[in-house]
């Protein structure tokens, strides 16, 4: 057993090229009965396999499908299963030009069906793998007694990732503290006074621990940040300017390009929908509401109305069984739906395909009182989706919310943004990301 602990990188290593290696084995067994043309080599099937085993291995990628131990079983099947199936997609296409003709697809169906089993199989098996040579390790958690820690009780829960054996309080002595550091084997850091934070930091890196840091604002930031040389001292830069214009210009290019692409292609999908919200109870098609965008200037978001006419009486937090919601609602929200109307909000120029989600003024003026940064979020124009929307949920805690869209606005490019369109796709059929506050969290005070 210790000779495979040794070994465990490369082991889990060679396991996922063997879940790799078994998919596009499948592929060219239906390649080769199927829709291998006649004209081909020995070179042109390599060409096929190797054009396949590059598209799952992108997929792959994206979709983060080989994070063993990182991400829960489930999506881990899901995000590998995800891949298989636009993988299989894109082959199709590829092999029907090939042909120059439509292809029975009924062999790639199967094949699809046969893999995704494979993945299950497989995604399971790799998980065990994990977690046997990968042993929960000792953690000690240290946090303010005044700030609320939610990761604190996130980290508990994954008790086959986490073994989160005590917590200890900053109002300790600081020899006490590092006294309980020297118990374990990694310390959660949480977000409190950033100069016992360093202390605590240094001292962990000297005694080789394992740090999990909760990051502040200021950390986020400094995460965008790279070194220049000044003589002979390094100097960290941030521009802090948001985009430049070129990338204004490029990304602009790129909303207008696919938000036509995606009112051509959604239009007989919102037909479907304003249809059925006006036989639903005959109140208005679209819900208009005034939101807060780049610079903090306001503009109205358009959606699809999912709740009761006069559900902006109730001036509340959507939880996750709200009554207000009207029955065509409960088809449409689960899947992001009633969102499609911001695509015409994206060729108008009032928001973007990827960026932080716009939130109401006096949303912001709430979560200023507790957190004047948050206003950081508003260097770049506010999104359809981004960061928040796919790492996060609905009831994520503003703090959080802010330091996802500060790493997407430090970390643009091009790039980036393709991929976070790509991971939107995984997200729209996850439960997780759309649930909602709980009836204690729902209620705002208006007054504030």
């Amino acid at each position: 057993m210790h000779l495979l602990v040794k070994f465990r990188n490369s082991i889990l290593f060679m396991l996922k090229m063997l879940v790799v290696a078994v998919l596009t084995t499948a592929f060219i067994g239906v390649w080769q009965n199927f829709y291998r043309n006649a004209r081909f080599g020995g070179l042109g099937d390599l060409v096929i396999v190797g054009v396949y085993l590059g598209i799952l291995v992108l997929f792959s990628k994206i979709y983060d499908a080989f994070k063993v131990g990182i991400i829960r079983t489930h999506v881990l099947a899901y995000s590998l299963s995800l891949s298989v199936f636009l993988t299989n997609c894109f082959a199709y296409l590829m092999l029907s030009l090939i042909a120059r003709g439509v292809l029975n697809p009924i062999a790639l169906i199967v094949l699809t069906a046969v893999q995704v089993l494979i993945t299950l199989i497989m995604t399971y098996s790799l998980n065990c793998v994990y977690f046997t040579l990968y042993k929960p390790r000792l953690i000690l958690a240290i946090f303010d007694p005044k700030n609320r820690n939610d990761i604190i009780k996130k980290v508990s829960i994954i008790k086959d990732r986490f073994e989160l054996s005590k917590g200890i309080t900053i109002d300790k002595n600081i020899e006490e503290i590092k006294s309980e550091i020297d118990k374990h084997e990694a310390i959660l850091i949480c977000d409190f006074d950033a100069s016992l934070k360093s202390e605590i930091l240094k001292y962990c890196y000297s005694e080789n621990k394992r740090i999990y840091l909760l990051p502040s604002s200021a950390d986020t930031i400094l995460n965008g940040s790279y070194q220049v040389q000044v003589f002979d001292t390094p100097v960290l830069f941030l521009h802090n300017g948001g985009l430049s214009m070129e990338q204004r210009i490029v990304k602009r290019i790129f909303d207008i390009v696919l938000s036509t692409i995606g009112i051509i292609v959604s239009s007989p999908f919102m037909l479907l929908i304003a249809i059925g919200i006006k036989l639903c109870d005959g109140g208005p098609i679209i819900f208009k509401q005034p939101r807060i965008t780049r610079d903090m200037k306001e503009f109205n978001i358009y959606k699809f109305r999912s709740m009761r006419v006069d559900s902006e009486k109730e001036f509340k937090r959507t939880t996750s069984d709200d009554d207000r919601i009207t029955p065509v609602g409960k088809i449409i929200r689960p899947f992001r739906l009633d969102e499609l109307p911001q695509l015409f909000n994206i060729f108008l120029g009032h928001m973007s395909v990827v960026g932080p989600r716009p939130e109401m003024k006096e949303i912001i003026e709430g979560y200023k009182e507790t957190l004047p940064e948050f206003n950081l979020r508003h260097k770049v124009k506010a999104g359809l989706t981004g960061y928040a929307q796919i790492y996060g949920k609905y009831n994520t805690s503003a703090q959080n919310k802010l330091n996802m869209d500060l790493y997407y606005i430090e970390h643009y490019s091009v790039l980036e943004d393709i991929k976070l369109i790509a991971m939107t796709v995984k997200i729209l059929f996850l439960r997780e990301s759309t649930e909602g506050f709980s009836e204690k969290e729902s209620h705002i005070d208006k007054s504030k």
